[in-house]
């Protein structure tokens, strides 16, 4: 079944097969619930980075690009929720709790972030999603929270990860049931002659063309976007049983100078960062170096500290691209920096210098909204082979930005003048993708070749130590040698009575060197996680920006928790 979300009605369509897609929908917002920043700061503009969980709807949503809202009927009821690829379990708050045709359990779990809460119980109801029935899914029934999606119209919150990430599914299985498992899961679990897959597009308000409909799909792809299909797919990290939508980013490009990236997660490429890819985010929390490559050099630009991100003059263009298994994805520069939703005329970098201090060391980055706006992303949960089991998921990602169109786009909206003819360092080849824009690429024996120096080198200098090490030795044996020759043979005095002593019982020959211990040598990506590995549930996951009442004020109150 097809769904197409309109301004105010919902036009119903069939189809033979069970894919959906909703196209967005603007939500105005009274920006009077805005608070302003305490300390005195007028321009307020972190978006929504709420804590999200599991679902897909009937229309998506957006309000003002900090959040996609979409359907879900539970019990026979509709509910407005957000999408969240960066969790993985559904809750919701009602007008009343228990919700109509729930099942509620004794099993109760309060939800913390540093901003905010949800607490409720473990319940089942039956769920329709995208034309897909789900008998009994386990959600948590929500009877009290704060949350800053539940300001903007949403119920609560839809995850849309893997099942080893839900704390509903941790829940079930300590009472010994296997009832838990998120929505996703069950859906593709119950209908595995569907594709496996949603797909994203998400809509940019201020975009002068809107060359780009919002849409979420299950198991198809938009047309004008079909091209994905024929792109490479991505692999998570780690590829088997990931708990996140991880991928590897290989380098950040600022105009033509390249920004290098690096990882802390085990088992990760040393000149690689794990990153998230989490539509339940609006901005993107990067390394404080990497940040400051790309805003540092705007002429105007500087970092508020009470703000904890940079402010930069709105009509200053930044180009942006993220390098990406052997391919450039440029960003549109009006994501890169925002304007402020109560002083159009501040603008703030959409880049915010944070380490990720979530998920136990299993990313490096998160990237949300600013940057998935920019792509037409597909997020595969794995295909079934002919026994039935499932593959390992993967990510496939469709440029949507023409660099410069792009730079138009942001020149008509801000003024000035654009840059035209934007290129970006590494680039040595364009393909065009489905909807016309263009994706800048590097060469596939590029990627692999600094792939196989960046995990070799150590091993090669280590080798290069030990050859040189040899040929000195070498050397001084050799000199040793030539100096006694010199010195030739002297005739004794007196004759010995001894018969000669053999020199094989001698211990000090030059050669007889303590084996060298060998300097570290960096092993090939491995599996972080196996199928049999136990993943505990950690706090939701929790986005800084918003509480029920409007803005928060300041980045120390920004959670600390993961979903």
């Amino acid at each position: 079944m097809r769904l197409h979300g309109f301004t105010s009605a919902l036009v119903l369509s069939t189809s033979c097969s069970l894919a959906l897609k909703f196209p967005v929908r603007r939500v105005s917002s009274s920006q009077d619930s805005l608070e302003k920043r305490s300390g005195g700061a007028a321009y307020v503009s972190r978006p929504v980075l709420a804590v999200s969980q599991s679902t897909d709807g009937s229309s998506l949503d957006s309000v003002h690009d900090l959040i996609y809202l979409a359907n879900i009927t539970l019990g026979g009821h509709a509910y407005n929720v957000q999408l969240d690829t960066g969790s993985s379990d559904l809750w919701i708050k009602g007008s009343s709790s228990p919700l109509p045709g729930a099942n509620v359990t004794d099993t109760t779990y309060n939800l913390t972030y540093g901003i905010g809460w949800a607490f409720g119980n473990v319940a089942y109801a039956p769920v329709e999603f995208a034309g897909i029935k789900v008998a009994s899914q386990g959600y948590i029934d929500v009877t009290a929270a704060q949350n800053p999606a539940l300001g903007y119209g949403a119920d609560g919150i839809a995850g849309l990860g893997f099942t080893s990430l839900s704390t509903v599914d941790a829940l079930v299985n300590h009472t010994g049931a296997d009832t838990g498992r998120s929505l996703l899961f069950n859906a593709f679990d119950d209908n595995p002659n569907e594709p496996n897959f949603i797909a994203f597009s998400l809509q940019r308000s201020n975009d002068p063309d809107h060359d780009v409909e919002g849409t979420f799909s299950i198991g198809e792809v938009e047309t004008q976007y079909a091209h994905v299909m024929d792109t490479d797919p991505i692999s998570t990290f780690p590829p088997n049983s990931p708990s996140r939508w991880n991928i590897l980013l290989e380098s950040v490009h600022v105009g033509t100078k390249t920004v290098a990236v690096s990882s802390t997660v085990p088992g990760a490429p040393s000149n690689k960062a794990v990153v998230l890819l989490d539509t339940g985010t609006s901005y993107v929390y990067a390394p404080e170096d990497v940040v400051t490559a790309i805003y540092g050099g705007i002429t105007g630009a500087k970092y508020d500290s009470s703000l904890g991100q940079w402010v930069v003059p709105c009509d200053q263009e930044v180009d942006v691209a993220l390098q990406i298994d052997g391919k450039l994805y440029p960003l549109h520069p009006l994501d890169l920096t925002p304007a402020s939703l109560t002083d159009p005329t501040t603008c703030v970098g959409s880049f915010v210098p944070q380490s990720v201090a979530v998920g136990s060391g299993q990313f490096d980055w998160l990237i949300g909204d600013a940057v998935l706006r920019s792509v037409y992303a597909i997020y595969d949960f794995g295909d079934f082979d002919s026994s039935g089991k499932m593959g390992n998921p993967y990510v496939k990602l469709l440029s949507l930005i023409d660099p410069n169109e792009a730079s138009e786009d942001f020149h008509q909206v801000r003024g000035g003048t654009p840059i035209g003819n934007v290129t970006y360092n590494a680039s040595n080849s364009t393909s065009s993708s489905g909807g016309g824009s263009t994706t800048v690429s590097v060469s596939d024996d590029l990627s692999k070749t600094l792939d196989k120096i960046g995990t070799y080198f150590p091993i090669m200098l280590a080798v290069m130590g030990l050859n040189a090490l040899v040929i000195i030795l070498l050397l001084v044996a050799a000199v040793v040698y030539m100096c006694r020759r010199k010195k030739g043979p002297r005739a004794r005095k007196n004759i010995g009575r001894m018969s000669p002593m053999p020199m094989g019982g001698l211990r000090n020959s030059t050669f007889d060197v303590h084996p060298i211990n060998e300097p570290h040598a960096y092993q090939p990506v491995s599996m972080a996680l196996t199928e049999d590995t136990f993943v505990p549930p950690t706090p939701a996951f929790s986005k800084p920006g918003f509480d029920d009442s409007g803005l928060r004020g300041s980045m120390a109150d920004r959670p600390k928790s993961v979903a």
